[in-house]
């Protein structure tokens, strides 16, 4: 009798059919900036989207930008009579990567930034131009919350809103993709892993699957592998960043570009990994090393500032800025209540506060001063000093540079077609964000 209720127990479950897969049109793996601006759009376009985020919070990398978004020839240009042109930022992005990028894509980007910077403030966004150029510019195109406060929050602040309100988006933390499925040689779904007390594997259905799964600057392993000379340097990116999109890409055969090309920003406050923005420069700061003494046009692409640091003898640095700066900037305000700035009432103080020598500190801020005053710096050739960065009490933060972005990854073309080992698009499969290469090429 009990063989006989075992084999009808073993039939049935058999006979059980399979849970069938979830649909979707449009699976979305990561849910920083590029992964919900594909959500959202894709949602315009009438699909039904899941995104995928195998971390427990939205927003990746995007979570933690600072600088501003660039775009060229926008509305708050003209406002404001700045001269600017997409050819320009095109040339700009050219030099900065060291023509190793692939100018289709990176002429796409510059002729696109405008439409983005304006469908961002169309969602909602507080932008407003931001003074002074950034590293590589020649013309400031820098666009960010207008208090000074950063830009990623901003971004992630209006895309997850506008996301969470639109019924045909899901968004699901703590759910990571195992794997890409194919059928017919067609991306057809994914494989999933949900985390937490629901964990379970699953698998969804979907016409076609976006890679949104941001760099692997948190994988110090890979980048040491890949850089051996970035070994034992900190890192300004969010834990999850460690490139497991690149492996799913694999899977399918994807090809990758420029994955050696890995940035590391000039101004990390060492150890700590907290990254001091580039728009702290653009708004007139500038950096002396421990004799006190100005050493580089800050305004140069990161990757020369960083070299430039990393050749002084303890390979740091200090950046000065003013209270000026700190009481009209929300970031620059942030770095000095959190205690991550000395300061000086007067340039004794200021010197001793930061262990460099008083005399040789106050001629590096005459320097800055004349050159402020000429519109011409002398010393280093720096194209534009906005402000006179003179407001005592002054502040200082010491610095040294960390890995910050990696430009290479999946290859994609315009379209942002992921391009497999045939030279051709891989159908379905699509990529946007820091999981891409070619765009920015070696900066």
């Amino acid at each position: 009798m009990q063989k006989i209720l075992l084999a009808s127990l073993v039939s049935a479950a058999f006979a059980m059919p399979a849970v069938a897969a979830e649909q979707a049109d449009v699976v979305i793996i990561g849910s920083g900036g590029a992964g919900l601006s594909a959500a959202v759009t894709a949602h315009d376009l009438g699909k039904k989207v899941i995104v995928l985020e195998k971390m427990a919070m939205v927003g990746g990398n995007t979570n933690r930008a600072a600088g501003g978004l660039n775009a060229a020839e926008t509305k708050p240009q003209a406002k404001l009579g700045i001269k600017d042109s997409i050819e320009s930022h095109f040339n700009d992005t050219i030099k900065g990567g060291h023509y190793l990028n692939n100018p289709e894509l990176t002429l796409t980007l510059a002729e696109n930034a405008k439409d983005a910077e304006a469908w961002l403030l169309s969602l909602g966004a507080p932008f407003c131009h931001r003074m002074g150029r950034g590293g590589g510019q020649t013309a400031a195109r820098g666009h960010g919350p207008c208090d000074g406060s950063a830009v990623g929050q901003s971004v992630m602040k209006v895309l997850y809103g506008t996301a969470k309100k639109i019924p045909t988006i899901e968004i699901r933390p703590l759910n990571q993709v195992t794997e890409l499925l194919t059928k017919d040689g067609k991306i057809s779904g994914v494989k999933v892993e949900a985390k937490g007390k629901d964990k379970k594997d699953y698998t969804i259905d979907a016409k076609a699957v976006v890679l949104a799964t941001g760099g692997f600057g948190a994988n110090a392993k890979l980048i040491s592998s890949l850089r051996p000379e970035y070994k034992g340097f900190a890192t300004t990116n969010q834990p999850g960043a460690l490139g497991e999109g690149l492996d799913l890409a694999k899977g399918v055969g994807a090809t990758f570009v420029d994955l050696r090309e890995i940035q590391a920003h000039p101004t990390v406050i060492p150890v700590k990994g907290i990254l001091i923005s580039e728009s702290m420069r653009a708004r007139g700061g500038y950096l002396v090393n421990n004799e006190g003494n100005r050493f580089v046009n800050e305004l140069q692409p990161r990757d020369v500032v960083a070299a430039a640091v990393l050749a002084q003898p303890t390979g740091k640095a200090w950046l000065l800025i003013d209270d000026k700066l700190v009481k009209s900037n929300k970031l620059a305000a942030g770095y000095v209540s959190q205690g991550l700035m000395v300061s000086g009432k007067n340039v004794d103080e200021l010197a001793k506060a930061m262990g460099v020598p008083a005399k040789n500190l106050k001629a590096t801020m005459d320097q800055y001063q004349k050159a402020f005053e000429t519109k011409k710096d002398e010393a280093f050739g720096r194209p534009e000093m906005v402000v006179a960065n003179n407001v005592w009490p002054m502040y200082a933060v010491q610095i040294t540079p960390a890995i910050h972005h990696t430009m290479g990854g999946v290859r994609i073309n315009k379209n942002a077609e992921v391009i497999g080992v045939t030279a051709k698009p891989i159908p379905g499969l699509y990529a946007a964000g820091e999981v891409t290469g070619g765009v920015h090429g070696g900066n």
